[in-house]
């Protein structure tokens, strides 16, 4: 039996709190931390889970053996040092941080550790996903030649008007690394590295905020793949995130949970999606836990089984360099920008 500390109990803490709740055989939760009595009495008043505000006590408390990290992006690096020195195994929220510098820091020190860490893109777990997956390494779709993501997102103004919401300082960018970034870690999990891109994006085109809240890319892939990424927070009322993966045997329509199988044969498979909204209108958490949960068995499975988890700080690390390489790109109205690995 495993025993996690949760910090942060933020829009974040929902999802791992019923993941953690359905794994209850395997790992119980110590305590949650935040600074914000008000959000402490609250979250133990609706849970009745233990609760504290001394941060000092979970990293000394030889009893938690993991921590979940839900603090906002700003918070990480230092959070994931202290849990490091303290032989705590770690279950970050994304991003990793706020900055490419910050995030391989961040890897550094997780790398030299002896932790197990995860990072929670829990898109790569969705069932669709994971039987796409399969149809790739099984060549079933042929050479993809083509793919497409699209994220076609909506948040209301009061969003970014909530605790620093969208500012680099807290965040470290807007609709790329706060929400896109979930599909496309996804894309570049099953499509391979991107060798190039080309970017445009906004700052505030549609938000008052200080970061981008709609951005565009033309992608290369090592492949030779090519490929597009237009993300937005601003599509009201907002609908569901889709990847389309063009091979030359079929193509693969990969939307919110429901996936989409065309052959030229004539053969079809479906995956119907679940009935929930997805997170993608005013309400962003309006979405199944259960990738949360499949993220949380995969890390408990690395711990108990001494591999290393399906999401790597490391592996994380090269989505961080796609989404700075479209900003730098962008920056520079558009010019081509080698993506680093």
């Amino acid at each position: 039996m495993h025993r996690v500390a949760l910090i942060g109990l933020g829009l974040a803490a929902g999802p791992h709190i019923r993941s953690l709740s359905d794994l209850s055989g395997r790992v119980q939760m110590a305590t949650a931390f935040s600074r914000q009595a008000a959000r402490r009495e609250a979250f133990a008043a609706k849970t009745g889970l233990p609760v504290t505000g001394d941060l000092d006590a979970i990293f000394t408390d030889p009893a938690i053996d993991m921590v979940a990290i839900l603090t906002p992006p700003a918070s990480h690096l230092e959070l994931v040092e202290r849990a490091c020195a303290a032989g705590k195994h770690i279950l970050l929220e994304k991003p990793l941080d706020i900055t490419t510098e910050r995030a391989e820091r961040l890897v550094f020190a997780i790398e030299s550790a002896n932790v197990t860490a995860a990072v929670m893109l829990q898109h790569r777990f969705k069932p669709s996903a994971l039987r796409l997956s399969a149809a790739l390494a099984e060549g079933a779709l042929g050479a993809i030649i083509a793919a497409s993501v699209q994220v076609p997102l909506w948040r209301p103004q009061s969003y970014y008007d909530t605790e620093g919401r969208g500012t680099r300082a807290r965040d470290g960018g807007g609709v790329l690394l706060s929400q896109a970034i979930h599909t496309i870690d996804l894309l570049r999990d099953l499509m391979g590295p991107v060798a190039r891109v080309c970017g445009f994006a906004r700052e505030g085109a549609g938000h008052r905020m200080e970061t981008e809240d709609i951005a565009s890319a033309a992608l290369r892939f090592d492949n030779g793949a090519i490929g597009t990424i237009d993300a937005t927070t601003c599509a009201y009322p907002g609908s569901l995130e889709k990847i389309t993966l063009i091979g030359r045997l079929g193509t693969a329509s990969l939307a919110g949970t429901g996936l989409s199988l065309r052959w030229q044969d004539g053969r079809v498979e479906d995956i119907a999606p679940d009935d929930t909204p997805g997170g993608t209108g005013a309400d962003p958490m309006a979405f199944s836990h259960a990738a949360h949960r499949g993220v949380w068995k995969d890390f408990l499975d690395a711990i108990d089984h001494k591999r290393a988890p399906r999401i790597t700080p490391r592996d994380a690390l090269q989505t961080h360099y796609l989404i700075a390489a479209m900003l730098q790109s962008a920056a520079q109205d558009g010019a081509p920008v080698d993506v680093r690995r």
